[in-house]
């Protein structure tokens, strides 16, 4: 993946990144991250609940559908 990168060379990088950023930015940087990432998973499962509650809405209706056409079909015989 990282092609001939050693791990003395990828420590230099993030040395290079600390210093260019502080401790401070990297810290609230990686807090707003996390933070996106655990939003995007709670709006995933929300989103997943909402299909849910479609589906047994959909389904409680075609069990009832039947139903309502008896009742009409035995209305228009009268």
């Amino acid at each position: 993946m990282f092609g001939n990168i050693s791990i003395w060379q990828l420590l230099i990088l993030l040395l290079i990144v600390v210093l260019v950023f502080g401790t401070k930015r990297l810290r609230s940087l990686g807090t707003d991250l996390g933070g996106a990432i655990r939003g995007f998973r709670k709006g995933m499962e929300e989103e997943e609940d909402d299909k849910q509650d479609t589906t047994e809405v959909l389904e409680s209706s075609e069990e009832r559908t039947p139903t309502v056409e008896r009742q009409s079909e035995t209305t228009k015989e009268s």
